[in-house]
């Protein structure tokens, strides 16, 4: 009887016959080759039928009877998935889990307008939101632990695709009471003998010590942190400068002390801002939806929770006549 054979077991069958081999479905799906040689073994024994001849040179071939079942099988397979668009386009409703990672530098500015928003527009969407640094992100889309990432552009593997949304270039972090916030630009040169307080996470540490190694330099590294408000801090105090690509609008560090923004002179490997999904898991119609609002919420001219790309402050401002971060930003035209 059909109803002792499971989807899943057609879905192996169906894979093995597509590529060729248990192996080779086992690498392209990502189910160990055990698990699709036991589903196989019990649709042969449950229909009492050979679904394969084995070919030393050639791998598998189907049988007569294994192609009749194979086009049974994606035929059922077929009408299935159709059972769940249909449940799905019905009334035109959002619902079921979301999972969405975000990099731990972003999520403070960009989770509460983007991904919480989205699930507060559809009450039935049930939102999970991921935190991490980029390897954590990266293996939990390979583990379908999540459904899309926003994150940057770093060390992206062919089986990740990647959808670039917005430009981040890299600027300096001072203190106010720092010589180089007085100045309109800085340079490398002028940075590498410097103290340096390095965001030390994973890929990002990378990302920032070779903006140095491009230009045949070496930063003076004196202290490091994986958060980034402890790294605002310290160059907040004094320590010694930060290079950061994320603007947040507050120049103020947790602690009280004002910060100044100070441009990179010269061109400067960008961190790009954008969507990563797994290559080869296809997004459903709620994952979709979450990347319009992304795609619509997030660009060059507007980012959620940050100051514009064009704002620096070379120099201290008195209190009175500060620019406030409402005045440097208008939010977005209202969305749908």
């Amino acid at each position: 009887m059909l109803n002792r054979v499971s989807l899943r077991q057609m879905e192996y069958f169906v894979a093995t016959a597509k590529y060729g081999s248990i192996a080779a479905a086992s690498a392209q799906i990502h189910i160990s080759s055990p698990s699709i040689s036991a589903a196989i073994a019990h649709i042969e024994s449950e229909l009492n039928v050979q679904l394969f001849v084995r070919h030393p040179s050639k791998g598998l071939g189907l049988t007569a009877i294994g192609t009749l079942v194979l086009n049974q099988c994606q035929d059922v397979l077929e009408r299935s998935s159709r059972l769940y668009e249909i449940a799905s386009d019905s009334g035109d409703v959002m619902q079921g889990p979301l999972r969405v990672g975000s990099f731990q530098s972003l999520t403070a500015m960009i989770a509460p307008e983007v991904i919480f928003r989205f699930a507060r527009a559809f009450e039935r969407v049930e939102m999970q939101m991921v935190e991490g640094d980029q390897e954590v992100l990266m293996n939990k889309l390979r583990s379908l632990e999540i459904d899309v990432a926003l994150t940057y552009d770093l060390r992206l593997d062919d089986d990740i695709e990647f959808e670039s949304l917005a430009t981040l270039p890299p600027y300096v972090l001072v203190s106010e009471l720092h010589p180089l916030a007085q100045q309109k630009a800085v340079t490398f040169e002028e940075l590498a003998p410097q103290p340096f307080v390095l965001l030390d996470l994973p890929m990002s540490r990378d990302y920032f010590t070779s903006l140095f190694a491009s230009v045949g330099l070496t930063p003076n590294i004196v202290a490091r942190s994986r958060s980034e408000e402890v790294v605002r801090s310290m160059a907040a105090n004094g320590i010694g400068y930060a290079l950061f690509n994320v603007r947040p609008k507050s120049n103020l560090s947790l602690d009280g002390k004002r910060m100044v923004r100070v441009r990179l002179a010269g061109k400067h490997r960008p961190m790009l801002l954008g969507l990563a999904t797994y290559k080869p898991m296809k997004q459903s119609r709620l994952t979709q939806a979450f990347m319009d609002r992304c795609r619509a919420y997030i660009s060059d001219q507007y980012i959620p929770g940050m100051s514009a790309a064009s704002f620096f402050d070379p120099h201290p401002v008195a209190p009175e006549t500060q620019e406030t971060p409402d005045s440097r930003d208008a939010p977005p035209a209202q969305k749908p």
